[in-house]
């Protein structure tokens, strides 16, 4: 080939080349679409690790697309009041929500399962069930149902089972107990005995105070301490056996989840995924330094007896024996995830149970 062929041959491969990226500019600026959403959550500001997942969510999108999916959090009350989140974002009042799927089991039971029930799945049962185990796709074919998409988005881990004004050795000790204790669980203890009490977050002090109620469940150390219980409820029982590992979502208007451009999806998935690694961390994190603060400062440990917690799995199994019987989203979701945990249960007790188990003990010995 002589040169002046050469640059000729050259020159059409450039304007080919130049062309074609004039071309797909638009179809890049098409991927890329401007998407403003308000996502309402279900929590106030001051509970900023539960709060936060969904700021952490939102900053990890707007970042992987450079601000053009933009969304802003607003906290509960500020768009519609906490309980109302999900509700709001199946009319499309916002966009999505961050909201724990349990508070709406009214509508139906099946709503709990994606939150927590009572002996239910830990943390890292329900991360893997949702993520290899099927159950972000079973979850989502309920919320279908529903008008919404769902994207775990936060996990608080196992919570503490509440500050009593008593100590509870038996099942009788739980008869006519006054207890702020919220929706599907309150449904179960009430089976013990126990009065279940519906009270909002900032009127469980002066109730516990003023002896209105007996008892009350919130969440763990860091949040509790926040709110000062023991201080008129010195018996801090354990283990919250109705919250094993409450997983929180984000709950998208189901047509504004499929307008979503595709990789906008992908970014949502991760956004997701991402804070619900993020919050467990950081209550693994606050937990501890909290716990030493509250027993230092009169709280008094007790764990719940060996009566109690079986009285309290057996009436749970009965209540879901009732449930499964006339609501079939309800029995395929539940029956998914007690299958899940036979197994998962069967490898922790072998490896993971058996290493912490060793390591907790020199612990207490103070090796560690």
């Amino acid at each position: 080939m002589d040169r002046r062929s050469f640059i000729r041959k050259a020159g059409f491969a450039g304007a080919g080349a130049a062309a074609a990226t004039t071309l797909a500019a638009p179809a890049i600026a098409q991927s890329a679409p401007k998407v403003s959403w308000r996502v309402t959550s279900s929590f106030p500001k001051a509970l900023d690790t539960i709060f936060g997942a969904a700021e952490t969510m939102a900053k990890y999108v707007r970042e992987a697309t450079d601000g053009n999916f933009d969304i802003q959090v607003f906290a509960a009350g500020e768009l519609v009041p906490g309980l109302q989140a999900a509700d709001a974002a199946a009319a499309g009042t916002g966009e999505a929500c961050h909201t724990a799927s349990y508070y709406y089991w009214g509508k139906d039971p099946t709503y709990a399962l994606a939150t927590a029930v009572p002996f239910g799945m830990n943390v890292r049962q329900f991360n893997a069930w949702n993520y290899y185990g099927g159950g972000q796709d079973l979850l989502n074919e309920f919320y279908a149902t529903q008008g919404l998409y769902g994207l775990a988005c936060g996990n608080t881990g196992a919570q503490m089972g509440g500050w009593y004004r008593k100590e509870i050795n038996t099942v009788a000790d739980l008869q006519g107990l006054k207890m702020r204790i919220g929706g599907f669980a309150g449904k179960i203890l009430e089976k013990l005995g126990v009065v279940p009490q519906q009270i909002a977050g900032g009127d469980i002090y002066p109730s516990l105070e003023k002896g209105t109620i007996d008892a009350a469940e919130w969440v763990g150390p860091y949040d509790d301490e926040k709110l000062g219980f023991y201080k008129v409820a010195k018996y801090y029982y354990y283990p919250g056996f109705w919250e094993g590992g409450p997983a929180l979502h984000t709950l998208v208007n189901l047509a504004k989840w499929n307008e979503l451009p595709k990789n906008y999806q992908a970014v949502l998935t991760a956004a997701c995924e991402a804070a619900n690694c993020d919050m467990m961390a950081s209550y693994d994190h606050k937990n501890p330094a909290a716990l030493r603060r509250l027993v230092a400062g009169g709280a008094e440990l007790r764990p719940f007896t060996q009566e109690v917690l079986q009285a309290a799995f057996d009436a749970s199994m009965a209540t879901y024996a009732e449930i499964t019987a006339s609501n079939a989203a309800f029995k395929k979701i539940f029956e998914s995830q007690t299958a899940f945990k036979k197994d998962a249960y069967l490898w922790a007790q072998i490896s993971e149970y058996t290493f912490d188990t060793f390591m907790m003990i020199q612990q207490r010995n103070g090796k560690l």
